[in-house]
């Protein structure tokens, strides 16, 4: 125990504090079971580690552990739980809960047994996560962490304090708002930085090697977690690859399931399988006409990556500069809105809000005479009406 105390002084002491995720905010800290998903490097483990440091300093009351730790290749888990609460532990923080053998079953036992211990994991592991829903519910509260929004993206690199806005804000008053940022930056210098290498904070590591992590990430997704997890023939793992590649290629693609998985050389019902799975992993985003009643072998409306740093990554040339304004639309606004996709327009946002997505020059012909219409436009400083920046919709957590 004393030499994980003091791993944990080493962790802190290296810890900074000027720049926080937005979701630190939202978090219920207090909960006695909350969960933190997202990709692997997002910045769930640093985000921990300054709660970490700024509630409980080097006070045994809190303890933080990875359950890749050798220690724990001699010494179960319930155990150090048990030794920890035993000297006045309050708060035990695991990180990449998912290397750890039946982490599920034994935190729902550490939850049942331990009424006064709070108990916060991360998980890079999605489809871990999803595996272990059985055991964890109606005990654990889990939260998905975003790569970076446009606007943290510009407090992390620029040591600004720009706020966040909610999509009403937006709408109503955007030259307002676009004026005061404005006033301390120019946006679009740095939003084309952002869309193709700014998603993710270790682009700060190692700006050389970025792409190549990503597609390690990938790889190491489709390649471990889909065979172990999802039950995918090894043989079928390029068969995946071939499909992320095509939609990476695509503009805003619409698939033709039929002849798409004729291409692949899967069935349907497989390639489905295989869209649903690259979905759950937050590598693929899926748009359907009405989220009300979605089957699993339901064919999306259309498909794009999670966010535009994949598919810069993924491909050697520059990407569809349409497909990249869509992705990055849809990726901001489906982390706190509901988005479908409608008969006119490209996005329906919480079935009232219709929105087109182009470049400046982007006319009201498709929306017009449509209430509560809008256009989101790249390569533009200040809106007009219902025309908006896009870069904008990059402030909205």
């Amino acid at each position: 125990m004393e030499n994980l105390f003091n791993e944990q002084s080493i962790y802190l002491k290296d810890i900074n504090l000027n720049f926080k995720r937005s979701l630190s905010t939202e978090i219920p800290w207090n909960e006695r079971l909350l969960g933190i998903q997202g990709f692997r490097g997002v910045g769930k483990t640093t985000m921990i580690l300054q709660y970490i440091k700024e509630t409980y300093g080097n006070s045994e009351k809190a303890l933080f552990v990875s359950l890749d730790n050798i220690y724990f290749s001699d010494n179960r888990l319930v155990d150090m739980v048990k030794l920890f609460v035993a000297n006045g532990g309050e708060h035990l923080f695991l990180d990449e809960v998912h290397k750890y053998p039946n982490w599920s079953v034994e935190l729902k036992n550490i939850y049942d047994l331990h009424k006064n211990l709070k108990v916060t994991f991360t998980a890079s592991s999605l489809l871990e996560i999803l595996n272990s829903k059985a055991d964890l519910s109606r005990r654990a509260i889990v939260f998905f962490m975003q790569g970076l929004s446009f606007r943290e993206y510009l407090n992390f690199t620029l040591n600004t304090n720009f706020k966040s806005f909610n999509l009403e804000d937006i709408l109503l008053d955007h030259k307002k708002i676009s004026d005061d940022i404005l006033r301390e930056i120019k946006p679009l210098k740095h939003f084309k930085q952002y869309i193709s290498s700014g998603y993710y904070p270790f682009f700060k590591q190692n700006k050389k090697f970025y792409y190549n992590r990503i597609q390690s990430i990938i790889n190491m997704v489709i390649e471990i977690e889909f065979p172990l997890l999802r039950d995918v023939e090894p043989s079928k793992i390029s068969k995946i690859k071939q499909l992320l590649y095509i939609i990476s290629q695509s503009v805003p693609f619409k698939p033709n399931i039929s002849k798409l998985a004729e291409r692949v050389g899967v069935t349907r019902n497989t390639l489905v399988e295989y869209m649903n799975h690259l979905a759950d992993t937050k590598l693929l985003n899926k748009l359907y006409a009405n989220s009300n009643g979605i089957g699993l072998l339901q064919k999306p409306d259309k498909l794009f990556l999670e966010n535009t740093n994949i598919s810069f990554a993924l491909t050697n040339n520059t990407p569809d500069i349409g497909n990249i304004r869509e992705t990055f639309f849809l990726n901001q606004l489906s982390v706190n809105h509901n988005v479908t996709y409608p008969k006119v327009g490209d996005f329906m946002v919480d079935d009232k809000y219709l929105f087109e997505v182009g470049g400046k020059s982007k006319t009201q012909k498709q929306i017009a005479g449509i209430e509560n219409a809008f256009i989101a436009a790249d390569d533009i400083e200040y809106g007009f009406r219902n025309k908006i920046p896009l870069w904008l919709f990059g402030f909205m957590y």
